[in-house]
């Protein structure tokens, strides 16, 4: 929990700003990298219930992402699914009450899993090597803890295990995760190294695992798994504060041949220990209040990569000077955009929101740039630095776009990373949901296209243009992946040849549509030409006798069995009819000509926002819970997320305004539920910086935004240019959610969209509110 002194730090920044608002803004945002922002972030937010968030210590963008463990769930129980280690995608749950030690590499939001390596835990008394049941207290080396005596920020988490008397506490720099372990005085004080530990656990998820004892405090090693990543390395160095008395490990394998390795009493005191499943221990005798520190780096190349990036990165044991310097880089990092709000839940809501959108993708490479390639080999990155971990259905739609207005640098080494995993792919693909040197394959779509397109058309990256298209291009005529070959023959994928044929063509059209955006910047007309063609296919699955997009046959017949709005085996995966039917971001205009036009269109959304949908429609999907519905609108998944703007383009635009306020103040707060549902490695907190600041990429690689309503009263978008963006609001308030008039450098705007080229280079917007919609 946040201690009273942040709370405080709090108060006293409200009531400056309270005091004389217009003055105090003004002179925050001249002063923007000097605003202490960190107390507004609660790194508790999205922990309860589906956000799958974690609260421990990272940097932004950082390799590694330390956090406690909560609980290990198998994620098979006598061969079936355990549908509770879905709740321990990140990790942590904060309606737990054990803690189980920290581990080193974890997801933030996703809707699977894996990762969770290397959990590091301190113990005393006598050892135990067993995790335990959470349910039994010390039954294993599990600790109890409270959360009174928990705090987390951004950099930094520290939390008591009552069990032992043990105060963690956990920063980080890029790639070395910082421990720092306050012991009581015992005689039998240990670390524990668990080795088979993992997130989204099962019997044989470990290949291998490899450690080298190297001296009285470094140990070197490495773990290979085989989950969702179906071939990860990660190897590691871990050095000591202190010297260990001694040390030893238990292998849980069934040995058939151990060579001449059984010449030797390996599992105490022996510098090397190999095997599939191994939990290794280092013992020390501590005195009251005697810290033990550890520095544990990691790397995706070699132990040697490893001691490079420890020595590189924390060459000290100075624990509060990574704090503060990691702190220092987040600060920098808000500091992309001040706001002044309303209240002060609304900032803490938008700060952990921004924060969110930095936990992802990480940084993927050693500090001399060398890292695995998806071929398996060592690549050196040549003038970027190469990223991994890209939920590409999710993050296309809000978080990229987000990155070219606050982050273009970094984006442009994105997508050369997704670059990069084309030229090592076998199959001359770019990445669809990639992490850790492996492809996953995750979810339908080929969107790093979008990503390349939206930052060619903001004119935020300098890759080749050409080598952009023939890697899109190549992807897009993989006749192989996910019904692509049906696709490129037919126009649309027929749901009996691949399931969840209606996602996959809308999603395949608008990707093609990025496609052309390409082209048209490559001066390519030929290539220009077939995928703007290739972007109406999106009209080969809409039935005009029923008014919904729906699965069809191989033979062009219509499946007979249809319900549009269940969202189980009807053609759409994660969705329905009702909310990813509407999925047309390249066409909208022709798209709602086609549903019957703008008043009948706009009475379809009211439909789907004010129809409940049956518990029995949403039961097979983890994805979707009651937390993330409106209606039959889901906000707590991705395909939607478009949807409330949609009515800009009908002749209610105000309902526009209406919802997306609505949807900001029920489904978002600085409560640890204050995400209604997987914050899907930062799409739904991006959704949320947008729809705040008032403007949304409805259609990623064009130059528009769609105009929401702002939350915020002011901001500054602090561009890496060294211009700045300036958003100001007249009469905000709780019921003025309606826009009047937006104007943009002092012209006041025709519509309701914002053009990109309008800001690129800074200026100034402002929203002028009402509470009555403008229904003109």
């Amino acid at each position: 929990m946040k201690k009273i002194a942040n709370i405080l730090i709090l108060s006293i920044l409200v009531s400056s700003c309270s005091t004389n608002k217009e003055n105090t803004v003004e002179a925050d945002f001249n002063a923007a990298n000097k605003i202490n922002l960190l107390p507004f972030v609660n790194p508790f937010i999205g922990t309860k219930n589906m956000g799958h968030t974690f609260p421990g210590a990272t940097s932004p963008f950082g390799m590694v992402q330390l956090s406690p463990e909560t609980n290990q769930q198998p994620m098979f129980i006598d061969g079936k699914y355990n549908p509770d280690t879905y709740k321990y995608c990140a990790g942590y749950q904060y309606d737990d009450s054990t803690i189980y030690g920290f581990s080193h590499t974890h997801f933030s939001g996703t809707g699977h899993s894996d990762l969770g390596d290397f959990l590091v835990m301190p113990t005393t008394g006598s050892l135990n090597l067993e995790p335990g049941d959470a349910a039994i207290p010390q039954s294993g080396y599990h600790s109890q803890y409270s959360h009174e005596n928990e705090f987390a920020e951004p950099g930094y988490y520290k939390v008591d295990l009552d069990d032992y008397k043990i105060k963690a506490e956990l920063t980080t720099s890029n790639r070395v995760g910082f421990h720092q372990y306050t012991f009581p005085k015992s005689k039998d004080s240990h670390i524990i190294l668990d080795l088979i530990s993992n997130i989204y656990n099962y019997d044989g998820k470990n290949v291998w695992t490899f450690i080298r004892v190297e001296n009285d405090s470094l140990v070197t090693g490495y773990r290979q798994t085989k989950g969702w990543a179906r071939t990860k390395k990660v190897f590691f160095a871990m050095e000591f504060s202190k010297p260990f008395k001694s040390y030893g490990h238990k292998k849980y394998d069934d040995v058939k041949y151990n060579g001449f390795y059984r010449r030797f009493n390996e599992e105490e005191n022996f510098p090397e220990m190999a095997g599939k499943n191994i939990r290794a221990y280092f013992n020390f005798n501590t005195e009251e209040n005697e810290q033990i520190k550890i520095k544990f780096a990691l790397s995706n190349t070699s132990t040697a990569g490893a001691l490079k990036n420890l020595e590189a990165e924390i060459p000290h044991w100075d624990f509060n000077k990574t704090k503060e310097e990691t702190q220092q880089k987040w600060n920098n990092e808000l500091n992309k955009i001040v706001v002044e709000t309303e209240t002060i839940a609304q900032k803490e809501t938008f700060y952990t929101a921004l924060y969110h959108t930095m936990l992802g993708p990480i940084i993927y490479e050693d500090v001399d740039g060398s890292y695995r390639g998806l071929d398996q080999n060592i690549h050196l990155s040549n003038e970027f630095t190469n990223y991994t971990v890209f939920s590409l259905w999710d993050t296309y739609r809000a978080l990229h776009p987000l990155f070219n207005i606050i982050q273009p640098a970094r984006n442009n080494d994105m997508v050369k990373s997704m670059l990069a995993h084309h030229d090592q792919s076998v199959h001359k693909m770019l990445p669809v949901w990639s992490h850790y040197a492996n492809e996953n394959w995750c979810m339908v779509g080929y969107h790093s296209v979008t990503v390349i397109a939206d930052a060619i058309a903001k004119g935020t990256t300098d890759v080749d243009i050409d080598q952009a298209l023939k890697a899109s291009e190549n992807t897009a005529t993989l006749t192989y992946f996910d019904g692509i070959g049906e696709y490129m023959k037919l126009g649309y994928v027929p749901e009996d040849k691949s399931a969840a044929s209606v996602s996959k063509t809308l999603e395949y059209a608008f990707d093609d549509w990025c496609i052309a955006q390409i082209a048209k910047k490559a001066g390519n007309e030929e290539v220009y030409d077939r995928y703007i063609n290739r972007s109406k296919n999106y009209k080969n699955v809409y039935d005009e006798k029923i008014g919904y997009m729906r699965p069809k046959l191989a033979n062009g017949e219509w499946r007979k069995e249809f319900d549009p709005i269940d969202t189980h085996g009807q053609g759409f995966i994660e969705g329905n009819a009702l909310n990813y039917g509407l999925y047309v971001p390249q066409e909208i205009d022709n798209m709602i000509e086609m549903m019957g036009g703008k008043d009948k269109f706009s009475k379809h959304l009211d439909y789907i926002f004010n129809t409940e949908i049956e518990d029995k429609y949403i039961e097979k999907n983890e994805d979707i819970t009651r937390d993330g519905i409106i209606g039959n609108y889901v906000q707590g998944n991705e395909p939607g997320h478009h949807m409330p703007y949609l009515y800009n383009w009908t002749n209610h635009p105000f309902k526009t305004q209406e919802r997306v306020r609505m949807i900001m103040n029920t489904m978002y707060s600085n409560g640890e539920d204050g995400l209604c549902g997987n914050d899907d490695a930062g799409q739904m907190s991006a959704w949320y910086v947008f729809s705040a600041l008032g403007f949304y990429p409805v259609t990623p690689a064009s130059n528009e935004y769609a105009i929401g309503s702002p939350m915020i009263n002011n901001a500054i978008i602090n561009l890496e240019n060294g211009k700045t963006i300036s958003i100001k609001t007249v009469n905000q308030g709780k019921e003025n959610v309606y826009v009047e008039k937006v104007d943009v450098n002092g012209n006041i705007i025709d519509g309701f969209s914002l053009k990109y080229d309008e800001i690129k280079n800074g200026g100034e917007i402002t929203f002028h509110l009402t509470n009555q919609p403008r229904t003109n």
